[in-house]
């Protein structure tokens, strides 16, 4: 691809940076947003400086946020003995479009995945076990994606919970395999949740 000047170029290649973007839809957008006024180019780069300089993650959930307590965790009405276990934020807002989930969440930052260089370590999987010891949580339930790295994942915390009195569960399969959560519909990722599973009964299907 030829560009007339080196800062379309520049401006081209940071925006194909962005997963799903290739080169031809990048120089779409940066044309669409040299077509408009200068003021909301301002405004979409101070919204993106702002997020970086002064995002925050729940310090109980681990999921973004504004404030050191994020919402959901805040929240005197949620159930704050039911944790639902999600790769990132995107499954929490997945999950709270259905309605159908009054609990709290812990975000895990991602999947176990040793090809990537991914290990119990580099996830917030210490601090989920911390916090089932306390004794206040009585569920929890996986709602990762039905991957291989998802059931590794569970699997992991799962056996890091022998021996305390917590339940397990997950979400039910009507979320088909390899399926991101964020895709679902809200409909089938409610009934999901509703129709949750005992996380050993998955084990002796799987």
């Amino acid at each position: 691809m030829e560009f007339s000047s080196k800062l379309l170029e520049n401006a081209v290649y940071e925006m194909s940076q962005l997963p799903g973007i290739g080169k031809r839809t990048a120089l779409r957008l940066v044309l669409h947003l040299l077509r408009q006024p200068k003021t909301q180019t301002t405004h979409l780069v101070n919204a993106l400086d702002t997020l970086r300089q002064d995002i925050k993650f729940c310090n109980k959930c681990h999921s973004i946020s504004d404030v050191a307590i994020c919402d959901i965790c805040s929240n005197p009405n949620r159930n704050h003995k039911i944790i639902c276990v999600v790769e990132d934020i995107r499954d929490v807002m997945a999950i709270e479009s259905t309605g159908q989930y009054r609990g709290v969440y812990h975000v895990l930052g991602g999947k176990i995945s040793p090809l990537d260089g991914i290990g119990p370590q580099e996830l917030t999987i210490d601090a989920l076990i911390e916090k089932t010891k306390s004794g206040e949580v009585k569920e929890l339930i996986f709602a990762l994606s039905a991957t291989m790295e998802g059931d590794t994942t569970n699997f992991y915390i799962y056996k890091q919970l022998e021996g305390l009195d917590v339940k397990t569960s997950t979400i039910a399969r009507g979320i088909g395999v390899n399926d991101e959560l964020e895709y679902a519909d809200e409909v089938t990722l409610g009934r999901s949740i509703r129709n949750r599973i005992p996380f050993e009964n998955a084990l002796k299907s799987s």
